[in-house]
């Protein structure tokens, strides 16, 4: 959990934002991963870009309904 050390920055922002006061809160970040790691994370975000492609085709088509 995040415990700020004081510093004004971390005050003004009501707290650590993963970094600002090195206190260790943020997330683990691997620069590593396996060729079937990568190539989930990749459909995983081919299936997102696709759905968002699809709510903005939905969006155009109710703007031009207008």
């Amino acid at each position: 959990m995040c415990q700020p050390r004081g510093s004004q920055r971390a005050q003004v922002a009501g707290g650590c934002t993963c970094g600002c006061c090195r206190c260790g809160c943020g997330t683990f970040f691997r620069r590593f991963v396996s060729a079937k790691e990568e190539q989930e994370r990749l459909e995983e975000y081919r299936d997102q870009l696709e759905k968002e492609l699809a709510g903005v085709e939905d969006r155009i088509q109710e703007l031009k309904g207008k």
